[in-house]
Parts: C-alpha cells; sequence; structure tokens
C-alpha cells in the first residue's frame, strides 16, 4: 500500500498510527487481500482493509483465466466502492453491513477502510448452521431486500448475482446441450423482467454473513455483485450454501414462509406503497427459476459441484415442465 493510500486510512479514522495485522483472507485470483490494520489514537482500535491491486497476469483457481473474467472483477471492485460510498449507510441494524470510512482508488489500485466486525461484536464466522442461524440471515436478506424495494441500482449491477447469464456465457458454452441450456434466456429473462425488484446481495452464502457472540444478531460483507434483481435469488442461494438436498426437501416451505413474513412486515416499517399479495404470489413463483438459474451456472463451471444434486435437479425439471407447459 503506498503513501497517499496510507494516508486515507489516517485521515478517514482519525488514527495517528495504523499498523498491518492479521491477513483475513487472499482476494480470489490473487487481486489482492483482505487485512486487519491496528490503529493508535483513533474511536476505535481497529479497521479492515479491502485492498484490491489489479495484477499484470490471471491466476483463475479454476481456470477461467479470459478477458471476461477480469473485467468482470474490475467492475465488481468498482461496484463494491459504490455501494459502500452511496448506498451501505441506509443499512440499518435489521440488515447490519460494516460502516465505511473511505472507499478510494489510486491508478491500478483500490482501498476500503471499513469497519472491523470481529470489534464490533460480530466475530463468528460459521459453515454450518441451526435453524435459528438459518432464520437470523433470512430476517438480514427480508430486511435488506425491504429497504431497497423499487430501488434502481445506480452505478452497482444492472442485474446483481454473480452468476448473471449476460455475464457468464464461457459457463454457458461449456454446459452440456440440453433443455436447461436451451431454457437458459428464458429463466433469465423472467427473472429480470418481474415487476417488483429490489437490490439483491448477489454472494449471500453463509461464509459472508458474520455472526455475534449471543446468536441474536448477524452482519453480512462482500458486496461486489450487489445490483438489481428479484430477492429470491438471495433466498435460493442463501438456502443452498447451507442446507443439504434432504434438509432443503423438509425446510424449503417453512424457510419461505418465515422469510416472507419478516419481508411483509420490514415493507412496512419502511411505508413503501406495495401491493403485498401480488409482490408476495410474484416472488414465490420464481423461487424455483432462481433455483434453476443457479443450477445452470454451475453446470457450466463446476458439474461436480456437490449443489449438483437430486433437490437442484428436481427443481429445474419442474421449472423446465413449467416453461414447456406454462397452461398446466
Amino acid at each position: 500500500m503506498n503513501k497517499y493510500l496510507y494516508d486515507v486510512v489516517l485521515n478517514s479514522t482519525g488514527a495517528e498510527l495504523a499498523v498491518r495485522g492479521e491477513v483475513i483472507q487472499s482476494l480470489w485470483s490473487g487481486y489482492g487481500e483482505i487485512v486487519r490494520l491496528l490503529l493508535e489514537g483513533a474511536a476505535v482500535p481497529s479497521v479492515v482493509l479491502k485492498y484490491v491491486s489489479l495484477p499484470d497476469e490471471i491466476d483463475h483457481p479454476r481456470g477461467w483465466n479470459t478477458d471476461r473474467s477480469h473485467q468482470r472483477k474490475v467492475t465488481s471492485y468498482a461496484v463494491e466502492m459504490a455501494w459502500y460510498k452511496d448506498w451501505s449507510s441506509r443499512c440499518g441494524d435489521a440488515c447490519k453491513v460494516p460502516h465505511c470510512y473511505a472507499a478510494v482508488t489510486d491508478g491500478q489500485e483500490c482501498l476500503m477502510v471499513l469497519e472491523d466486525l470481529d470489534d464490533a461484536g460480530f466475530p463468528l464466522r460459521k459453515s454450518t448452521l441451526s435453524r435459528a442461524e438459518i432464520q437470523l440471515c433470512l430476517h438480514w436478506l427480508a430486511s435488506f431486500h425491504a429497504t431497497f424495494m423499487g430501488e434502481p441500482p445506480v452505478d452497482l449491477w444492472p442485474v446483481g448475482s454473480y452468476w448473471h447469464l449476460a455475464t457468464r456465457p464461457d459457463e454457458l458454452a461449456a454446459m452440456e446441450e440440453g433443455p436447461l441450456k436451451q431454457a437458459a434466456g428464458a429463466i433469465d429473462a423472467r427473472l429480470n423482467n418481474c415487476r417488483y425488484q429490489s437490490l439483491v446481495h448477489g454472494d449471500a452464502k453463509v461464509a459472508n454473513f458474520c455472526f455475534s457472540e449471543d446468536g441474536n444478531r448477524v452482519a453480512a460483507v462482500d458486496f461486489q455483485y450487489v445490483g438489481g434483481g428479484c430477492g429470491m435469488k438471495d433466498v435460493a442461494y442463501f438456502l443452498g450454501s447451507c442446507l443439504e438436498e434432504d434438509q432443503l426437501e423438509v425446510s424449503e416451505a417453512e424457510l419461505l414462509d418465515y422469510y416472507f413474513n419478516v419481508l411483509r412486515v420490514s415493507l412496512q416499517g419502511q411505508n413503501k406503497e406495495i401491493n403485498w399479495p401480488e409482490l408476495e404470489q410474484e416472488w414465490r413463483s420464481l423461487f424455483p427459476l432462481a433455483w434453476a438459474d443457479f443450477h445452470r451456472f454451475l453446470l457450466g463451471w463446476m458439474p461436480g459441484h456437490w449443489k449438483v444434486n437430486n433437490y437442484s435437479r428436481r427443481i429445474t425439471t419442474e421449472v423446465l415442465d413449467q416453461l414447456n407447459n406454462p397452461a398446466d
């Protein structure tokens, strides 16, 4: 990190000194790192830096080393900076995100100076969730979708989510020929053209949620693929990240009911004039399409992935049947 970026850290936090701490993680394909900085003379003891330095050579861990892949990542960091500068402050406690102290670009480098969620009371990361923790994350998603319902995604992805079809032609081309590949455009269009749209997180997996020690609060990170869309994309992707196929079969209906109950109450709290029965009917009908859309991505990107399971195949088959027989 050069002196200009270091000074940004000091000026934005009021610190007298910033000392490099632990590396939290390296960014995908060698694009930088997320690191904790220990502060002296500031109101908080530490901040988290998301530091991006665009590489001369692309090193994708799964071999997708293309100009298109590179440009998608470059855009994703610009989107995340816009999110933190222009949007994130509108998230309340019900959809907690890190406070942004600064987001700047300097040539091939960009820097986001973010609240340290560990210090803010969200120190736990989980790979498996209890039913209460799943509901906590669904509550976050419903509150997030309610907050931004009807908002045009200015300076964000026009269509949120990292697997969006228009940004993944290489993965589509890699799919085996078949009904899902042929229907990919139709599924994408149904999702993109829905009447009720919000912002979607775009990568709402378990790993991007941070939990409080008492188990009553959660916050979310990683907004590289935030943009416009139907909230079912987040819900389907999240449930697929934390439940096995047998759990999905048993729990899908109950968890969707929970999400929609929170969404209804959250929209009322936002004083948004929404035709609730219409929104609920539309989004419930789009949940299977959101699931099939992600299934389509996996079959092109990594067909042996554990999420390519019988539940996903069943949902996708039902979606294809519905598309082919719309009157049924």
